[in-house]
């Protein structure tokens, strides 16, 4: 990508990376065993490792596949490892990232003219991949939000949601685990590395607040489930309370005793039938009075 003939350093940017192809690279630039080993794994967390020569750096990518429920590290983030130091840079990473064109022209414009700039701009293009993904993420609660509170749920809603909170808890985890890098590569202070502490520092808190938003929303939809499903042992309880005294009465009238004066009156149905209509009625005025209906 670039050498030192022309640039002044040099950048080599290594994609779907093989065994062998590491070991050279490895036995060229004297790296060691242990990152060799570290840029296969597919899911490793960022570090920020100096050795002796050269600063190792893993930092996760956001993916662009838009995967409903993907929730592990593999799904949501891709891997780059990074080898430093102030004559060379290694990338190495399994897929195509667009922000490596990027890197290219300035390079050849002379914008980035040293290693140091050009790790700030590779770690600040990869920050950037978290950005677009957090407005996608916060329409998602709005939606999921509206579905809570405004419309009747569906079936799918929670498992929508714990996908969601899982997504937006990896990202924030990620950004968390990346700070040794953030703070590492803005040790001196500068301009351009202080511009990528910011945008850190905005996309932790965007991710911070969305963590708490969706936490919110699920504890408010756990919360309305269960006050519908108080409403509807209202309904019930409201149901069993009129219908009580009357199975009270038919169980007694039902009974298979001879001596029941009441069942030789003439008057003694209508009577009975009054008097379920009586309590009905009472009963009802009462739950009236009480706000209860």
């Amino acid at each position: 990508m670039a050498t030192t003939e022309e640039h002044g350093f040099e950048w080599i940017d290594i994609i779907y990376p093989e065994h062998e192809e590491l070991q050279k690279v490895a036995a060229q630039y004297n790296l060691h065993e242990a990152s060799v080993n570290d840029c296969l794994q597919s899911d490793h967390l960022p570090k920020y490792e100096p050795t002796e020569g050269y600063t190792f750096i893993i930092f996760r990518i956001y993916s662009d596949q838009e995967v409903l429920e993907a929730d592990t590290i593999q799904e949501l983030t891709n891997k780059i490892a990074i080898f430093y130091s102030k004559e060379y840079i290694i990338t190495v990473h399994r897929k195509e990232q667009s922000f490596t064109e990027y890197l290219m022209k300035a390079i050849q414009s002379g914008k980035c003219n040293n290693t140091g700039t050009l790790l700030n701009k590779v770690v600040k293009a990869c920050l950037m991949s978290y950005d677009a993904p957090s407005n996608k993420l916060a329409k998602s609660i709005d939606y999921y939000e509206e579905n809570v509170f405004l419309r009747n749920r569906k079936v799918p809603l929670l498992k929508a949601l714990y996908y969601l909170r899982r997504k937006i808890d990896l990202v924030r985890r990620m950004l968390i685990l990346s700070y040794d890098i953030i703070d590492n590569i803005d040790s001196n202070g500068d301009i351009a590395t202080r511009d990528t502490r910011d945008l850190y520092i905005r996309l932790q808190n965007v991710y911070e607040s969305l963590y708490e938003n969706i936490n919110q929303l699920m504890n408010a939809y756990f919360s309305t489930s269960s006050q519908r499903t108080n409403e509807t042992m209202r309904i019930l309880t409201i149901f069993s309370v009129f219908f009580m005294p009357l199975t009270f009465i038919v169980g007694i009238y039902g009974m298979n005793f001879k001596y029941m004066p009441e069942l030789g009156w003439r008057i003694g149905y209508p009577a009975v039938m009054l008097l379920m209509v009586a309590i009905t009625v009472m009963i009802y005025l009462w739950f009236k009075k009480k706000d209860w209906l």
